[in-house]
């Protein structure tokens, strides 16, 4: 039998090969890859029969194999591996897709392994991925994932106060007191969140939910108040186009 691992950390790729190894003699082929599309063209030259999938890695997520193979190319099994906490999984729970919670147990891989050598071109996988796809989009209308340490959080765009670049990192301040300190920079989030008019940059190094502004001073230069007393600056190159949008929101 022959499988294939899709992960962009080559640390996870050689802990599940070595699990894998040790636990199914009856797989005998291991392949690699450390992107989505790699991890495409071997499945469409190599057909294995069993994908362990990671689902965050750069450029593709893994949910998107099935913008890049026809209905009849999925003819093997999924396993996704996958650092989402609970809330996420229970999208997994909607659909009959395994799932395999990050740092990796050996039980629930051999249970999940056996399951699909058990289920092998008796689902319709390409089905059951646009369910899961569908929804992970109801999961993230009015939320954000933050990638943290021990996997993912989800929070709703109300509970954000304000993003703060910190180098090639990014703090994120929420309204119940944490702060999440993220492994993005914050221009990953301005582009994330360009579609929500309640977020707004007001300097290179804060990108502001206007919903929690407590105070908008024009002594000292302009500033911010924030609803967890922080106190954000206005540069003077935003200055304006900031106060335009202030007065259309606020009827002043």
């Amino acid at each position: 039998m022959k499988v294939l691992i899709v992960d962009d950390e080559n640390k996870a790729r050689r802990l599940l090969r070595c699990i894998i190894e040790e636990l199914f003699s009856e797989i005998t082929t291991i392949l690699e890859a450390s992107d989505l599309e790699t991890g495409v063209a071997l499945i469409k030259e190599e057909q294995p029969q069993i994908v362990y999938l990671d689902i965050e890695m750069p450029e593709y997520s893994g949910l998107q194999i099935v913008e890049f193979l026809t209905e009849e190319e999925i003819n093997f099994q999924i396993i996704f591996t996958t650092a989402y906490n609970k809330y996420a999984v229970d999208a997994f729970k909607i659909t009959a897709i395994d799932y395999l919670l990050k740092p990796i147990d050996k039980t629930e891989l051999k249970l999940a392994t056996k399951k699909a050598i058990t289920t092998l071109n008796k689902a319709n996988i390409n089905t059951q991925l646009n369910h899961l796809k569908n929804t992970f989009k109801q999961l993230a209308l009015n939320k954000i994932a933050l990638e943290i340490p021990k996997g993912f959080i989800f929070v709703s765009h109300e509970e954000i106060i304000l993003f703060e670049a910190d180098g090639m990192y990014t703090k994120v301040y929420l309204d119940n007191g944490h702060t999440e300190f993220i492994c993005k920079p914050i221009k990953h989030f301005v582009e994330q969140l360009s579609n929500l008019t309640f977020f707004h940059k007001t300097h290179r190094s804060y990108f502001v939910n206007i919903k929690h502004i407590k105070e908008l001073s024009k002594r000292d230069g302009h500033h911010l108040v924030m609803s967890n007393n922080m106190t954000i600056p206005i540069s003077k190159d935003k200055r304006n186009e900031f106060m335009e949008l202030i007065r259309e929101t606020f009827n002043i």
